[in-house]
């Protein structure tokens, strides 16, 4: 096949093959650790450069104008490929970095540098097609080495590759270069997002022993109350017999579902039995609404509930707060707030595995203002909660197009 499954409209000519070594000129890089200083002007590449997703990992390592790096100056347009990994993983062999500017990154050894020929190859097109899973293959299976595993440019250079004509390379790194800047914003926004709940867990509960936050909603000026968990909440300890499990019936709810305020039902699924449902859940049955926090592995993940067809599993309490008295979204972020987490660890016991008793979680002091104001606070940290997954949600469906795209738009 010389044609990808994919193409843009008015676009019909054949790929033709192409040797590595026909991309342009290949330098390899030299050990320029001696030139490394905190005052160096250069930003350095090296194997450490290369994060996942290939895009510069800033290490700090800093390079200073000498004749050694003189001639190691990348400019915008080049590429580096990686040719050694340390470890014997071999899984970051073969990664490339587009270098955006000139006269900012430096490279060292182990580190291939390419300079285009402009000409005929489009570096962004170049990028993504070295990094597509399917092509960077085919240097990984030429990788070598028992305590380190590495490749030799003189046998990748050879490698040959499918290409089409430099206007249909722009067109398609145009587009790559589009879906990576969409990438990069809603990752670049959702980041932020979380910093700001970060923050607020911080600021809109008191702390060192004061009993108002530092950030409050207009109108509210009543000081906090302070009380113990066991006084203003009713509980359920699911200690016990493990139930038998099964491949489909109830799901069954167990510390590894409990995340960041929510339960996820993605990352393990484990079933109950209908007819051991009555049984499993006698001491009481989960409603929409409860809290839900795990005493061991991990200590202190926190969910809500949010539908009712569920039972849940060891190592996991369940507190409803008090009627009029204890909201329970407002629980939620208060026992995921950084002053009940540090409060938790403290607390808590074990060595590899950290767990914390029922007993002594019931008994710890939880603060909370009047019912309304906790009220708006549960709103508010939900509605970051809603726009976190919102972005979230994008950059998925973002990255799940690119990596379709990724098997189709290549040969």
């Amino acid at each position: 096949m010389d044609n990808p499954k994919i193409r843009f409209k008015g676009f019909t000519d054949a790929w033709e093959q192409r040797k590595l070594l026909e991309f342009g000129k290949a330098t390899g890089g030299t050990s320029i650790e001696s030139e490394f200083s905190e005052n160096g002007i250069y930003k350095v590449i090296s194997i450490g450069s290369y994060s996942e997703n290939s895009i510069y990992r800033d290490q700090g390592l800093r390079a200073v104008e000498s004749e050694k790096t003189l001639n190691r100056i990348l400019n915008k347009g080049d590429i580096t490929m990686i040719l050694n990994d340390k470890t014997t993983s071999g899984n970051i062999i073969g990664r490339v970095l587009l270098i955006e500017k000139s006269g900012v990154y430096v490279y060292n050894q182990r580190t291939e540098r390419i300079e285009l020929d402009s000409n005929n190859y489009d570096s962004q097109f170049i990028y993504t097609m070295l990094n597509a899973p399917q092509i960077r293959d085919k240097i990984i299976k030429q990788s070598q080495g028992n305590t380190q595993i590495y490749v030799n440019w003189p046998t990748i250079s050879q490698t040959e590759y499918f290409v089409p004509h430099i206007k249909e390379q722009q067109q398609i790194g145009h587009y790559f270069r589009h879906l990576d800047y969409l990438i990069t914003l809603h990752q670049r926004k959702c980041d932020k997002i979380k910093e700001l709940k970060k923050y607020m867990l911080q600021k809109m509960f008191p702390q060192n022993d004061m009993n108002v936050p530092k950030i409050r909603f207009a109108g509210f000026t009543d000081v906090w109350e302070q009380r113990k968990l066991i006084d203003i909440c009713d509980y359920v300890d699911y200690r016990g017999k493990t139930p038998t499990k099964t491949e489909t019936g109830i799901f069954l709810v167990t510390a590894k579902n409990v995340k960041n305020g929510y339960i996820d039902y993605e990352c393990s699924k484990e079933f109950i039995s209908e007819n051991d449902y009555e049984e499993v859940m006698h001491r009481g049955k989960p409603e929409i609404g409860d809290i839900l926090i795990t005493t061991e592995a991990p200590c202190g993940n926190v969910a809500q509930v949010n539908t009712i067809n569920i039972a849940l599993a060891q190592r996991i309490i369940k507190y409803r707060g008090h009627k009029n008295i204890i909201d329970n979204t407002y629980l939620k972020h208060y026992l995921l707030s950084p002053i009940f987490q540090k409060l938790l660890f403290e607390k808590s016991s074990g060595g590899t595995v950290q767990g914390i008793k029922g007993s002594i979680l019931h008994q710890q002091n939880i603060q909370y203002p009047t019912f309304d104001e906790q009220i708006k606070i549960g709103q508010y940290l939900n509605n970051i909660d809603h726009f976190i997954t919102l972005h979230q949600r994008k950059l998925e469906k973002l990255k799940n197009i690119k990596k379709f795209i990724l098997q189709y738009m290549f040969i």
